[in-house]
């Protein structure tokens, strides 16, 4: 009986994922959900979606959203009681465009707005926003009762 030359089958090492971040886990997920239903995004006549960051401490969340052109009275922030922050704002033209001819123009002007949803258990009364240089910073404390999920142990040599 003749034997196939087939290579034997490779093996592939056995590497682990790297440990994964809920925040960053759960960003992909809403990012791949959002380019699924293909809403609009930069450039597009629709709303504009300004970029966000969403970290952590033991003690709050913080989200930075970019604004740039944007003034703060024309901001709006808002957390819904099921855990959700709408960011809005509107970017307004500074020149009346009346009577002009555009020659060339990348500047996007409209609505801004991105919600996203808050998985952790905060305390949403305490929320603080500041704006500054195009950056608005929001500030949520955890409530007590998430703080003391998580317990640090402090590890000894014997």
């Amino acid at each position: 009986m003749h034997k196939p030359n087939h290579p034997a089958p490779h093996k592939k090492p056995h590497n682990l994922p790297a440990p994964r971040h809920p925040v960053g886990e759960f960003h992909n997920f809403i990012s791949n959900i959002w380019n699924m239903l293909d809403f609009p995004r930069h450039g597009d006549s629709e709303n504009i979606e300004p970029k966000i960051d969403v970290y952590e401490t033991p003690k709050e969340v913080t989200v930075s959203a970019e604004l740039p052109g944007i003034s703060e009275k024309d901001i709006d922030v808002q957390i819904s009681t099921d855990g959700y922050l709408t960011i809005s704002g509107e970017k307004r033209s500074e020149t009346e465009q009346k009577d002009k001819n555009s020659y060339f123009s990348e500047i996007s002007y409209g609505m801004v707005k991105r919600t996203i949803p808050l998985p952790w258990d905060l305390d949403y009364s305490l929320t603080d926003a500041s704006y500054n240089d195009g950056i608005l910073k929001i500030s949520i404390p955890k409530t007590p009762q998430a703080q003391e999920k998580v317990k640090k142990i402090n590890v000894k040599k014997k």
